[in-house]
């Protein structure tokens, strides 16, 4: 897929227009193709009454068949015309719809990857889903019509000349009648783009209420609370309903209005016409002619109207998704030309705590609070970290560089629908053997087993269909397979039995040997595998050193892992 499409510079967030103009700008190529073709289309086809009318004359009122057998292979040669550009044209009306839909679920991605906290904080979780399954749509629709618009402006220029050149009353009709016709359908427009935007509103809080309440469904079977999200939901829906009601009432007029006026101006040319031809002004084949003009301009119309509505759509559209990308992200910007050594220690002002590069790290607290506060900072997950890697400071770097230099797992790590593959391999470049290698480190070797095709398996939305142990497996060999520099992990074998637990500290002592790791843990069968031990005490690192060393030495850490953390 072009880089346009993938990689797109970041948009605008003012109007809707600029919005358009700049994806317009990103595919010109595509919408220059679909132009040339579109008017070439539609030009086509408005001249086909043209040829026919010039048959007739030319060819059966004068009873001349040479004239009438060119003429033949004229409507021969413009119907071989328009089935090859409107083919043409059709494949880049898909290939600009498909541009501009893509490309705004890429730069939402990009934004709700890059500022997802506070995403969540400001906007609900429904208008944020209904971008990449209803917003898109109508945003790549605009694109997808614009050849077609274009074909219909210079089919109705060009029919408005022939008509001139031989009638100038049924020309004046025309042209004065299209734009009176418009004008007309723009009075339904702007209370149309007003209930549309209210019906968006309505069932992205139907979306949002639908998502909460099946990601909690096991919870509220649990308190009995199911009848009370059923009726909020069935509430909800109605006011879904009665805007969608309003929505229909406009829609109505507006979809019967594309075919009662068009059809109105074609009995007003026609008429026009045949008075002309009384009066000598107009031959027969000229009449045959200008009611092939009067059918015609009905599609054009059409498709004009088309643009106006998917217009009134877009800029509802834009302006959903272009809410979600004015929002700020919580972490500054940082220097993107910094050289950082990944190998280096990781210092964190706030505990004191010290993390000696290339070395498997615990972190042990009476408080496991104190332990994922420390993680979240080592990976800057929130707003207030100052951990340094080296002389550098986190905070001074693109939060991108340090999601690449530092990942944080939790104990609770979320596993998506789709093959095992794709879920260890999290959209990466990795080969088998090193997946099948991050299975066996994070001793997860039986779920792959317990699969029917292996690594082509299919795993279930939040893993559903695996143990709480095999699911926290998964999640450590997901991390392990993404071998980043830093990889911080919180509790990573808290549902898993002693026996496992064991296996999986002396694997990971191995495979991550020369990488910075740092486990927050209260295990002693983790413990005995690192090399270096962080004790915090109310938030603070009171003490550091080997396990053995700690357990012989310091009463408070000994409490804590060999009382299982209960101490308070």
């Amino acid at each position: 897929m072009k880089a346009s499409v993938l990689h797109p510079p970041a948009p605008p967030t003012s109007t809707p227009r600029d919005f358009l103009l700049w994806g317009a700008r990103l595919q010109w190529r595509t919408l220059a193709g679909g132009l040339v073709f579109g008017v070439a289309w539609m030009t086509s086809l408005a001249l086909v009454p043209w040829a026919i009318g010039r048959g007739l004359d030319a060819g059966i009122v004068a009873d001349d068949r040479q004239a009438l057998l060119r003429w033949a292979l004229i409507l021969v040669a413009l119907s071989a015309v328009i089935g090859i550009t409107g083919a043409i044209r059709h494949w880049f009306a898909v290939q600009n719809w498909l541009d501009g839909a893509f490309r705004t679920i890429v730069v939402t991605d990009e934004a709700v990857t890059s500022r997802g906290q506070e995403i969540a904080r400001q906007i609900p979780v429904g208008d944020v889903v209904s971008v990449s399954s209803t917003d898109m749509e109508r945003i790549g629709g605009v694109y997808d019509t614009f050849a077609r618009f274009c074909g219909a402006i210079v089919s109705y220029v060009v029919v408005a000349v022939l008509l001139l050149r031989q009638s100038v009353t049924t020309g004046l009709v025309v042209l004065i009648g299209a734009p009176v016709l418009l004008g007309l359908l723009s009075l339904i427009i702007k209370p149309l783009q007003r209930r549309q935007a209210e019906q968006r509103e309505e069932s992205g809080r139907l979306t949002t209420l639908g998502t909460d309440t099946v990601a909690g469904l096991r919870i509220l079977r649990g308190i009995g609370g199911e009848a009370e999200f059923v009726g909020r939901y069935a509430a909800q829906s109605q006011h879904v309903r009665a805007a969608g009601v309003r929505v229909a009432g406009f829609q109505a007029a507006l979809d019967a209005s594309q075919t009662l006026l068009p059809g109105l101006f074609v009995v007003i040319v026609v008429w026009t016409g045949a008075r002309s031809v009384l009066s000598g002004e107009l031959s027969v084949g000229e009449l045959v002619a200008f009611y092939g003009y009067a059918t015609f301009m009905v599609f054009p119309l059409r498709t004009v109207t088309e643009m106006v509505e998917k217009s009134i759509r877009f800029r509802v559209a834009a302006g959903k998704v272009m809410s979600i990308l004015r929002i700020q992200s919580d972490h500054p910007a940082g220097k993107a030309d910094q050289v950082v050594d990944p190998s280096a220690d990781l210092s964190d002002p706030a505990s004191g705590a010290r993390i000696p590069g290339g070395r498997l790290t615990a972190v042990v607290s009476a408080r496991p609070e104190d332990s994922a506060e420390l993680a979240g900072r080592l990976g800057r997950l929130g707003t207030e970290s100052t951990v340094a890697l080296g002389e550098i400071s986190l905070a001074e770097l693109p939060i991108r560089q340090v999601r690449d230099l530092v990942l944080v797992n939790d104990p609770d790590s979320r596993l998506f629908s789709g093959t095992l593959r794709e879920e260890l391999s999290t959209g990466q470049a990795i080969d088998d053997d090193r997946l099948l290698k991050a299975l066996d480190d994070a001793w997860a070797r039986d779920v792959l087993l317990a699969l029917p095709d292996g690594l082509d398996g299919h795993v279930e939305e939040k893993g559903r269909g695996f143990s709480g142990g095999q699911r926290q497996r998964l999640g450590l060999a997901r991390a392990l397979a993404a071998d980043p520099h830093v990889l911080v992990l919180i509790e990573p074998t808290s549902a898993v039995d002693a026996h496992t637990e064991a296996r999986i500290g002396a694997s990971l002592a191995q495979s991550r040997r020369g990488r910075t790791t740092v486990v927050a843990t209260v295990s002693p069968l983790l413990l005995q595998h690192t090399d270096h031990v962080v004790l915090l005490e109310s938030g603070r690192a009171i003490a550091s050193g080997r396990h053995a060393h700690l357990v012989r030495d310091n009463a408070a850490y000994r409490h804590i892992v060999l009382r299982g953390g209960n101490s308070e």
